[in-house]
């Protein structure tokens, strides 16, 4: 009884997948801004500058671009570059996310010059660039709490700045101050004109009322058309989607662990992509298994979803949405958690075993139309296979364009996975292996425990 419930949610899962008026965003209100052209196929490399490497420096990653730009890396997200408060700060050296000037750069990483230099090679090599936005708060210290105490929010109890929750080396700003609100445009702004970058991943952005972005976004575009990717999931605050090109994936990262390590029903995160579906295709999600909080605070992917991790990388590139990468899961970080207030720089061993992994799947979302992201033209199509209970299989289709993606998404190997969908003929490409194969209704592939398959054809 219990096997057949399973196999009726992931056919109602499947259904609604299939269904073009939610795949193609027709169930939500349009997006406010439109996403600027680029951003469909791009990926996102995250930069932690401080633990890049051991100098710590912009001139220090800029050696690093070439190997970067080889693995097939499109946009490169630096975490904050400003300067970090000294008073109540965390450890030795602070939190980038602890600003002090919203217009300065850290020294640690070098100077103002420095960052522009680095930026302009890295967009003629090819790299769109993105900066880190911490909107909703500052360090105890910002310029701001001498120059306008009044854009603060205040304590009731105690009349001095108001503690962000849970983080005490942090204040938080008052956005019903109209005066703040330009002042914090402006900053950005300034980072727009002087550097020429092409975006922002704004940091907690649902923890800023929404009416903020929506006065910001059109004011900063109307100096730059930019990319614009907010730390939120759409799923708990849709209202944010209409304003940002892109959202985080957080129920999906967290439940992924949750299936992998409580061993729970494959039909629990078909339910969730049905959900995502439903968002449509106005903002596309950014997928990743790890990040600057996840790697330091929670564990790295192995540790949280150990041989899963790998195949949830294969679906980060291969479903709707755009791929985010946190520096050094090339090498990869197996047990490494990076210190976040300390200098702890990436053990890189000048051998990225996952160096050519990475550049197959980065290179084929970037290159290949059937899988770019928050298209309405691009069919998401669930695949029928003999395994609903252990396999995710699914086409991702532009016109001529497919690619049919296969997850044993179960530590059971040697199954045998029969294609039973008439969606899926014709000769296709291995991305990894480069093997040619005639797949079609009624395939059979016999999978190991976690093992991923992807094809291309044209």
């Amino acid at each position: 009884m219990k096997q057949l419930l399973l196999s009726a949610i992931l056919l109602l899962a499947m259904a609604g997948c299939n269904d073009p008026s939610k795949q193609n965003g027709q169930s939500m209100d349009n997006k406010d801004n439109k996403t600027v052209e680029w951003a469909h196929s791009t990926n996102i490399y995250e930069v932690n500058l401080r633990q890049y490497s051991k100098e710590g420096t912009f001139a220090a990653f800029g050696k690093d671009m070439p190997r970067l730009k080889e693995m097939g890396v499109k946009t490169l997200w630096f975490m904050p570059i400003t300067p970090i408060s000294q008073k109540n700060k965390k450890g030795s050296l602070g939190s980038y996310y602890a600003c002090s000037d919203y217009t300065a750069i850290n020294p640690e990483f070098g100077n103002l010059d420095d960052f522009k230099k680095l930026v302009k090679e890295a967009k003629e090599m090819g790299f769109r660039v993105i900066i880190d936005w911490v909107a909703n708060h500052t360090g105890w210290d910002h310029r701001w709490t001498v120059e306008h105490p009044e854009y603060y929010l205040r304590d009731s109890a105690t009349g001095d700045f108001h503690r962000a929750s849970g983080m005490d080396d942090i204040i938080e700003l008052d956005f019903s101050n109209p005066a703040l609100r330009k002042a914090m445009i402006d900053a950005m702004i300034y980072w727009v004109k002087e550097c020429d970058i092409d975006g922002f991943r704004c940091d907690l952005a649902a923890w800023v009322e929404v009416d903020f972005w929506k006065e910001a976004r059109p004011a900063v575009d109307a100096v730059k058309h930019l990319f614009w990717l907010g730390e939120f999931d759409e799923i708990e605050n849709p209202e944010y989607g209409k304003v940002f090109d892109a959202s985080y994936s957080w129920k999906w990262m967290h439940t992924t662990r949750e299936f992998y390590q409580k061993k729970l029903p494959l039909s629990v995160l078909d339910s969730l992509l049905q959900q995502y579906s439903q968002i449509g295709d106005s903002s596309m999600r950014a997928w990743f298994t790890t990040n600057h909080d996840e790697n330091t605070w929670n564990g790295t992917e192995y540790e949280k979803y150990g041989d899963m991790a790998r195949t949830l990388a294969v679906f980060s590139a291969t479903w709707n949405g755009v791929p985010l990468l946190y520096n050094g899961q090339e090498l990869p970080l197996l047990d490494k958690r990076l210190e976040f207030f300390e200098k702890d720089p990436i053990p890189w061993t000048g051998e990225n075993k996952l160096h050519d992994f990475y550049k197959t799947l980065l290179t084929l979302h970037s290159e290949n139309p059937a899988l770019r992201g928050g298209d309405p033209s691009v069919q998401t199509i669930r695949i029928r296979t003999s395994e609903p209970n252990n396999v995710m299989a699914y086409l991702r289709k532009k016109g001529n364009d497919e690619v049919f993606v296969v997850l044993n998404m179960s530590p059971h190997s040697g199954i045998t996975v029969k294609i039973e969908d008439e969606h899926i003929s014709g000769s296709w490409s291995d991305i990894f292996s480069g093997e040619k194969k005639s797949v079609e209704n009624g395939h059979v592939l016999n999978m190991q425990a976690w093992e991923y398959v992807v094809l291309k054809k044209k």
